[in-house]
């Protein structure tokens, strides 16, 4: 009778569990844990999302780029004495061309800080990120150059123009705004360049 009872518990306690499945333990310790986005990552306490401080930078470079932009367009073409009369920096054509190119850097810099709003609250809602990426970093840098091609043009000129003229200190105002609108859109192509970077390591 005795050895009846040890080999009732002998074969209890061999019995296998009835929820317990080797090949579901394998299949989930093999399952791949999500790759986190290189440009934001979830918190886990409250389930927003989190973005780094590269997406609110990069607006207040752009309104400041927009700034300094219309501030030169805009010293040039008030630079005449009265209403009725052209203004006067249409008579050099380099003083032309800087006009142009602040008012070109004036609507990209638009669209851009546009874009930037919408991406704060919905990303890639005009145009796809990486699309994104690859335009701004390559027209950063175009509208770059143009600013500083017409800030240097413009200097023989100043040197040219009488100093008792309107046009000579608009023209003083205009070219320094245009050399810090450089400054401001080189930054603005430092942090595209480094998100493309992000991206194509990533």
């Amino acid at each position: 009778m005795k050895m009846k009872e040890d080999t009732d518990v002998l074969v209890a306690a061999s019995r296998p569990m009835a929820n317990f499945s080797p090949v579901m333990t394998n299949s989930v310790s093999r399952q791949p844990f999500p790759t986190p986005s290189p440009f934001s990552f979830s918190v886990a306490s409250t389930g927003w999302s989190s973005r780094p401080s590269i997406h609110y930078t990069n607006p207040g470079l752009r309104f400041l780029v927009l700034l300094f932009s219309f501030v030169s367009a805009i010293t040039l073409a008030t630079s005449s004495k009265t209403k009725n009369q052209p203004p006067s920096f249409t008579a050099y054509p380099e003083l032309m061309y800087c006009f142009i190119v602040q008012i070109l850097a004036f609507v990209y810099t638009s669209f851009q800080l546009f874009k930037g709003i919408c991406d704060i609250f919905h990303r890639g809602f005009l145009i796809p990120d990486m699309i994104s990426d690859y335009m701004s970093f390559i027209l950063d840098q175009l509208v770059g150059y143009l600013i500083i091609s017409a800030s240097s043009v413009a200097i023989p000129v100043i040197l040219q123009i009488e100093k008792d003229k309107p046009l000579w200190t608009a023209a003083i105002i205009s070219t320094t705004m245009s050399f810090v609108t450089f400054l401001v859109m080189g930054t603005c192509t430092l942090l595209s360049g480094y998100k493309l970077c992000k991206r194509i390591i990533w």
